[in-house]
């Protein structure tokens, strides 16, 4: 049974849930952990990269496929220095989900080498099967137009328009996943998505009004209003994504993308970083999935960050997009209710507290 399969809890059942079950596993999920170990994992860097307790050990269920790397699902995300609380949050949230976590293979993406992040990751997942790679960040440097928030301007927001061109062409499909988010579900029910003929699996949201995401000068410009015509565009956010990397590379979308970045640059068509111009290649050709696998916006909008509520309905995803982001608001000890959601997943520790064996 999923974490949250059955229809949705009351956000006062849900906050206790989760506080009394901190890092354990679910019946979902057999496996076999061990204890965590309270301790400094290692020194802080003169970088400051956060210090993180090692997370436990997560073993396959028995009705996990053998070998594993038979039955594999692979999973991408971005690196930096900023996120990666976040990040080390929403991949503990994956494994302790999972039904067969060996079966995970994680794909990096970060804008520079950066050791003391790599360290970092394989001193709190001693087992997790992960690679990393560099996206040159001069692809797109060229290509950023300034948006509403700092954050979506900078050139690893966009690595997701490249990520089928920098894995490994073996990898036919992955899920991408940004760091601000937590599984709390099997990941297993996401990759089996039935993609159909469609490059791109995401919840998308019909109701939204899709006019909102370009400006007056696209919906007056007759040639470029007409990039729709045929299609019902709706909205969905890029943060959760299933991408048939095969088809992607087949059929050029990373070019396809960039060629609106372009426009972007030279008559300011849109305000939000990476995603407006997935929506004009992609929008009304998705495979649409449950919206349980992004209840997104729990940052809050993107200038103010304010606090939202859980939207009603079974949760399989939880997503921090938006401005505020839940480790920063823990911090500040002016969480958001939600934010409280994504607290056992935190591995982080202070360098200002030593911990005992």
């Amino acid at each position: 049974m999923a974490f949250w399969s059955s229809p949705s809890l009351p956000l006062l059942g849900l906050l206790s849930l989760f506080l009394l079950t901190t890092i354990t596993t679910t019946s979902a999920a057999p496996v076999t952990t061990t204890p965590i170990r309270l301790g400094i994992i290692r020194k802080p860097s003169p970088d400051n990269v956060p210090i993180f307790r090692e997370a436990p050990a997560f073993r396959n269920g028995e009705t996990c496929g053998s070998p594993a790397k038979d039955h594999q699902i692979h999973v991408a995300m971005t690196l930096d220095a900023n996120y990666l609380r976040g990040t080390m949050a929403a991949v503990l949230s994956i494994l302790q989900h999972s039904t067969c976590p060996e079966s995970l293979v994680f794909h990096f993406l970060w804008s520079r080498f950066e050791p003391d992040i790599h360290s970092s990751i394989k001193s709190t997942f001693p087992y997790l099967n992960f690679k990393v790679y560099r996206f040159d960040a001069n692809r797109v440097r060229g290509k950023i137009s300034k948006s509403i928030r700092q954050a979506l301007d900078q050139p690893l927001n966009y690595a997701r328009v490249y990520l089928a061109d920098i894995i490994p062409t073996s990898v036919k499909r992955v899920i991408y996943l940004d760091s601000d988010l937590v599984m709390v579900d099997d990941i297993a029910k996401l990759w089996e998505v039935d993609l159909g003929d469609k490059v791109i699996a995401a919840p998308q949201y019909c109701h939204a009004n899709f006019t909102q995401y370009f400006t007056e000068a696209f919906w007056s410009d007759k040639s470029l209003a007409k990039t729709f015509d045929g299609r019902n565009p709706c909205y969905f956010n890029t943060g959760v994504m299933v991408v048939d990397a095969e088809r992607w590379r087949q059929g050029g979308y990373t070019q396809k993308v960039e060629e609106w970045m372009v426009v972007q640059k030279q008559k300011r068509i849109y305000h939000l970083g990476s995603l407006p111009p997935f929506l004009l290649v992609l929008a009304g050709n998705i495979k649409a999935i449950d919206h349980r696998w992004n209840q997104h916006g729990l940052g809050g909008d993107n200038i103010e960050g304010k606090c939202r509520s859980l939207h009603p309905g079974p949760i399989s995803l939880l997503h921090w997009s938006g401005k505020g982001k839940p480790w920063l608001r823990l911090d500040s000890r002016k969480p958001c209710t939600v934010d409280h959601l994504w607290a056992p997943y935190d591995l982080y520790r202070s360098s200002k507290h030593t911990f005992e064996e």
